[in-house]
């Protein structure tokens, strides 16, 4: 074959696959909704992005489905309705449900100890039941976060055996069990393993006999083994700066938090069977939707592993994923038998936010209209002293670099951010601010003494963290006593904190160079997600003895400090 007649040839596959990629349906009045949605689409429906598979659920039937863009941009596959993708934390709804078929067998109790099953979990002087690690309220610390502070690459191969090795040497919690909500992956790597132990099986076998065989979802399964070949895989990617992409690899050998490998079409199985049920029982598919409490009694959103929340007046239940450069979101609603698949391999994709927006165009008639999040009615000022407004004045820093600032005028306070005009902050109590310009609430917090050390910011339901950044710069000389070798028994690993160019660096054998930006009261802000702050312990003769380290689901890591 010449090679024009290759070409023409490679082509007309090409283009079959693509068609195939339909689900197609009989021309009907919602056939302008599904242009709606390929439309949503639109920037990754071609031959040289990575995209998307969709499946979109009513009444009980897959009504459209169809992938997007490509599967593998080395081989030119595009993506269909059965392409497999990892899903990352989607994958916890899986593990939540296997813990409680067996909970309904009888086999374990949701209120055991932890270490009744598990005994690589340490002794930390509290009792952390299998409830706590469904909900997120253990107080363990993330794995991820504690591998990449002992320099570890999440493109690392990462196994059971290792995320448990390094949760044998863990000598605190994040809080006391049952005291607050804090995302954990560890959490759902130990319930896997508890599945594993109480059941006498491998994770992946239990769950290939129990769930997936069951509900004929034949494409389904636990990623054990990164080696594992899986024909028809889509392959995680993410854009660089020349408008091309690259690989973004994921080489995990660990289940229960993440590595459900899945399509559409099977994950389309699953959600059915929450009304439909032929695995488990009503008890069970209840109790998969029971949220959490707090040791005060707060209910929370999240069950088991799966977020209740309200949407347009009506009941959303879903859970989002995110690892490497895969995307994946599954959304149900409940009171309209309506549910939406959405999986990416693309790490700029929202498939949550495409999710919703799929619900708006197929039942959004049936919702109610968006209302503005500003209430109607002003917010009323609470009364506070002076003094405390003069605590919270000054510049905070966001984790991108924004700079927030904040001044006193008379006896207001006002926040000033680039590009967005200042705006006032009323006080609620001594501690929350909040705007009646825009959707704001501001929550101070710190240690001891006068000032915030640093503040959230909660707009639109999203929170981020901002550090104070300390007018008043340290001196060479300060900065000095700084330096030096540090060490954790908890992590096993050496950090080397050294001046450059009268800026503090945080150096490691298997990370770039972490900069240092001073905040306040010995505190320090690093440029890394899983090195957020440092705070430096000083001893009585006002001598340096270590730093704890704080990311976002890891606080406090203690590092000693080592002589040269």
């Amino acid at each position: 074959m010449n090679l024009q007649l290759r070409i023409l040839y490679g082509a007309f596959v090409v283009a079959i696959i693509f068609i195939a990629s339909y689900n197609f349906i009989a021309v009907t009045d919602e056939t302008s909704h599904f242009s709606k949605i390929d439309r949503l689409f639109s920037a990754v429906d071609n031959y040289t992005s990575p995209g998307a598979a969709i499946a979109v659920i009513k009444d009980g039937k897959t009504i459209y489905s169809r992938g997007y863009g490509m599967a593998n941009l080395e081989y030119d596959i595009p993506i269909t309705s059965s392409s497999i993708f990892h899903v990352a934390s989607v994958s916890k709804q899986f593990t939540a449900f296997a813990v409680t078929m067996l909970a309904d067998q009888g086999k374990l109790s949701l209120n055991d100890d932890v270490r009744k099953y598990v005994s690589e979990v340490p002794d930390l002087g509290e009792t952390i039941t299998i409830r706590h690690l469904i909900h997120h309220t253990s107080g363990l610390r993330d794995q991820w976060e504690l591998l990449a502070m002992a320099g570890w690459r999440l493109d690392d191969v990462i196994t059971t055996e290792h995320i448990l090795k390094m949760l044998e040497n863990q000598q605190e919690l994040n809080f006391k069990p049952g005291e607050e909500y804090l995302y954990s992956n560890m959490g759902y790597t130990l319930l896997a393993e508890i599945v594993e132990r109480v059941s006498g099986q491998s994770f992946t076998d239990w769950t290939q006999e129990h769930i997936f065989e069951p509900l004929g979802m034949d494409d389904t399964h636990f990623h054990n083994d990164h080696r594992h070949i899986v024909p028809g895989r889509a392959y995680s990617y993410q854009p660089v700066s020349d408008n091309g992409f690259q690989k973004s690899v994921l080489n995990y050998a660990n289940v229960g938090a993440t590595s459900l490998f899945t399509t559409v079409n099977d994950l389309a199985k699953w959600v059915k069977n929450f009304d439909d049920i032929s695995v488990g029982n009503e008890r069970i598919i209840s109790q998969m939707h029971r949220q959490g409490r707090l040791n005060n009694g707060e209910q929370i959103s999240y069950a088991y592993a799966l977020q209740v929340n309200d949407y347009r007046g009506t009941s959303a239940v879903g859970h989002s994923g995110a690892d490497a450069g895969y995307r994946s979101f599954v959304g149900r609603f409940p009171e309209h038998d309506f549910a939406v698949i959405v999986l990416s391999n693309l790490s700029t994709m929202s498939p949550q936010r495409i999710g919703y927006q799929i619900a708006d165009i197929i039942i959004g008639d049936n919702l109610k209209s968006v209302e503005p999040r500003i209430e109607s009615e002003k917010r009323r000022r609470g009364e506070i002293d002076v003094s405390v407004i003069d605590a919270y004045v000054g510049k905070y820093k966001m984790e991108r670099g924004v700079i927030i600032s904040l001044t006193r005028e008379d006896d207001r306070l006002f926040m000033q951010t680039p590009g967005i005009t200042k705006v006032e902050l009323i006080p609620k109590n001594e501690e929350v601010f909040f705007s009646n310009d825009i959707d704001l609430e501001i929550t101070f917090e710190s240690d001891k003494g006068a000032k915030a050390d640093h503040l959230m910011v909660n707009r639109g339901g999203s929170t981020v963290m901002a550090l104070r950044i300390d007018g008043n710069k340290p001196t060479t000389e300060e900065l000095q006593q700084y330096t030096g070798k540090y060490y954790s028994e908890e992590l096993g690993t050496f950090y080397t904190i050294r001046l450059r160019d009268d800026e503090l660096i945080a150096m490691h054998r298997r990370h770039s160079d972490i900069e240092l930006t001073p905040i306040i009261n010995n505190r320090f802000s690093g440029n890394q997600w899983w090195f957020r702050t440092v705070k430096f312990i000083k001893d009585d003769n006002d001598a340096v003895e270590g730093f704890r380290l704080t990311g976002g689901r890891v606080r406090d890591i203690w590092f000693e400090k080592r002589e040269y």
